[in-house]
């Protein structure tokens, strides 16, 4: 049992070493990082489409054939041509921030002055600013914004990944089990 949590434990902390580096990757090169990630969302696009226009064809369903062709055409159109894609990515992301930002921002001051709310509200603060800082650079920040995004996720979930693996393992060599 203790071997293999500790083999488990030990893959968790070589994946988030993998995890961590393509973050750094993905921050150190964001144009390439972006460009893969949506390349990767009109791969699926396509996929997407096909299963729903086969599903369409077999179940005689005009409307779900039609979407599927829309899927189709929209992930054909990204895969082929992925700086709009990516542009538009992008915008998503500024009102994501916004959206999420003014958010935390309104619960924050509903809360306040219980515990809690000062981080909340600085996290809304950073999110508007966020969104202001990558509006304020389109459509240059689409060859920036989501590479070093999703990089700083990756490395924040290496890192994590990283600690448990390592916790894990120590928890369990020293475990009586």
């Amino acid at each position: 049992m203790t071997n293999n949590l500790t083999g488990l434990f030990k893959q968790i902390s070589i994946w988030g070493w993998v995890i961590l580096i393509a973050g750094i990757l993905a921050v150190i090169v964001p144009m390439i990082a972006g460009g893969f990630i949506i390349i990767m969302v009109g791969s699926i696009m396509l996929v997407a489409g096909v299963i729903r226009i086969v599903h369409a064809l077999q179940h005689h369903e005009f409307w779900n054939g039609l979407f599927g062709l829309i899927y189709c055409v929209a992930g054909f159109m990204i895969v082929a041509d992925p700086l709009p894609g990516l542009l538009a990515l992008t915008m998503l992301l500024v009102i994501y921030f916004l959206a999420v930002g003014i958010t935390e921002i309104i619960a924050a001051f509903q809360i306040r002055p219980e515990q809690g709310w000062a981080p909340l509200l600085f996290s809304g603060v950073v999110s508007v600013l966020l969104a202001i800082m990558i509006w304020n650079q389109w459509p240059l920040s689409g060859t920036w914004a989501v590479g070093v995004l999703v990089g700083v996720q990756l490395i924040f979930s290496g890192m994590a990944m990283i600690t448990v693996g390592s916790a894990g393992k120590q928890m369990s060599e020293s475990s009586p089990l």
